[in-house]
């Protein structure tokens, strides 16, 4: 009995270490996988609050606020005076648009829209949109405000654009991408230890 036990020793405590390794190889993947989706939650939220903040300032305008409307231009001024019931309709339906760009991207992570990879893919491709329309304006205006003769354009809007909205453009569709790459997991679905998809 003893020889065998002294034969079998070796082979037993090589199971329970691979066991040990394999739970902590578990556990280690669960926390960096916690991390992860906490930070892409985080920045999930980010980008879900600035959108908020977009369409909270064009409901304000569509209701007949006026405060910084001239940011956007004054074509935007000269059409609520000019047609001011087409202007609050118009208004009202862009702040509709980003409430629900600000807010599918929350519904797609907590699983109430399916299937999640085509939602998300029109999250990756909103996302682009959002960082180029923001990036390149941003980036045009305040090229405008450097070099262009002051009284040749309109200054509250080129403000309004280069310093504002379209910052706040940018980074929605920045703080959404990075939510997403770090979240891509979910794109791949789940994954047995050794990294192959599950069955």
């Amino acid at each position: 009995m003893s020889a065998c036990a002294a034969l079998l020793r070796p082979h037993a405590e090589g199971w329970i270490l691979r066991a040990g390794l394999a739970r902590g190889g578990r556990a280690g993947q669960a926390r960096a996988v916690s991390s992860s989706d906490r930070t892409a939650r985080a920045w999930l939220w980010v980008a879900c609050a600035v959108g908020l903040v977009h369409a909270a300032a064009s409901a304000y305008w569509a209701v007949g606020g006026e405060w910084l409307l001239d940011t956007v231009g004054q074509w935007a001024v000269d059409l609520r005076r000019s047609q001011p019931v087409a202007a609050a309709w118009g208004l009202a339906g862009i702040a509709l648009a980003k409430a629900v760009a600000a807010l599918v991207p929350v519904a797609v992570e907590r699983g109430r829209l399916r299937p999640a990879r085509v939602w998300r893919a029109l999250c990756w491709a909103g996302g682009a949109g959002l960082v180029v329309y923001g990036g390149v304006n941003v980036v045009v205006s305040n090229a405008v405000l450097l070099t262009a003769e002051p009284g040749t354009y309109n200054r509250a809007a080129m403000v309004g654009h280069a310093w504002l909205w379209d910052p706040l453009f940018l980074l929605w569709g920045a703080a959404l991408l990075v939510s997403l790459w770090l979240s891509r997991s979910v794109e791949r679905g789940p994954t047995t230890m050794s990294g192959t998809p599950a069955p």
